[in-house]
């Protein structure tokens, strides 16, 4: 992924990057229209145990060979377009989440931030072609983020569009993600329920098991 992102900005290509979780993967079975969405973008990334596992389960050993979920990525992302000088324009969230990501990372050249819960298209597109920005990254909750990328992508002067969705928080430095030994047991989704309860429960206590017995039921289909 790394080596495809600076070869767009290297070569004035345009990408489209979304990723896919087991959240994910219930917003689209629940809205059908959403697969036509994924379908259009360049690349898709796996993430979390729930699709690794799925994986596994589905494919056996031509499933993923490892999990490596969107913080992870996005920490070598951040390194990546520092050493390179890529510029990156962020929208989503609030103001304040966005103001701390210069804070948390000041060699990042960052082109441009809108927040997330007040604007309009227009104004929007606008603000990011004048940035100049190399790297649009959106984080607008799914599939609001995956919708306005397919909606808008050909409208955007950017050479890589990357919706990131809360993970908007690891460039800021407020993701949760809990110690080391519970992502390698791929238990950094419980770490996150039990912090933000009102906000998670029903993602992973109620969509985890859902997501599994479709998995189970569905097989090849559902994925």
């Amino acid at each position: 992924m790394s080596g495809a992102i600076d070869d767009a900005v290297t070569s004035g290509d345009k990408i489209t990057v979304a990723y896919a979780n087991a959240d994910t993967l219930n917003k689209i079975y629940n809205d059908r229209s959403l697969t036509g969405v994924y379908k259009t973008f360049d690349y898709i990334h796996p993430d979390g145990i729930g699709i690794y596992l799925a994986s596994k389960y589905l494919f056996g050993k031509n499933g993923m060979s490892e999990r490596f979920t969107g913080s992870d990525y996005y920490l070598k992302l951040i390194s990546e377009s520092i050493n390179k000088k890529h510029s990156i324009f962020f929208f989503g969230h609030t103001s304040e989440e966005l103001n701390k990501i210069q804070k948390k990372f000041p060699g990042l050249k960052i082109s441009g931030l809108q927040e997330g819960y007040n604007f309009t298209d227009e104004s929007v597109i606008d603000k990011i072609n004048n940035s100049g920005a190399d790297i649009l990254i959106i984080g607008l909750s799914c599939p609001v983020q995956e919708k306005w990328m397919f909606k808008f992508k050909d409208k955007i002067n950017c050479n890589v569009i990357l919706a990131v969705g809360d993970g908007i928080k690891v460039f800021s430095g407020d993701k949760i993600r809990g110690p080391a030994f519970m992502r390698k047991l791929g238990l950094e989704w419980l770490v996150r329920m039990f912090a933000e309860p009102g906000k998670n429960f029903s993602r992973y206590f109620l969509g985890i098991p859902i997501f599994i017995k479709r998995v189970i039921t569905s097989g090849k289909t559902f994925i």
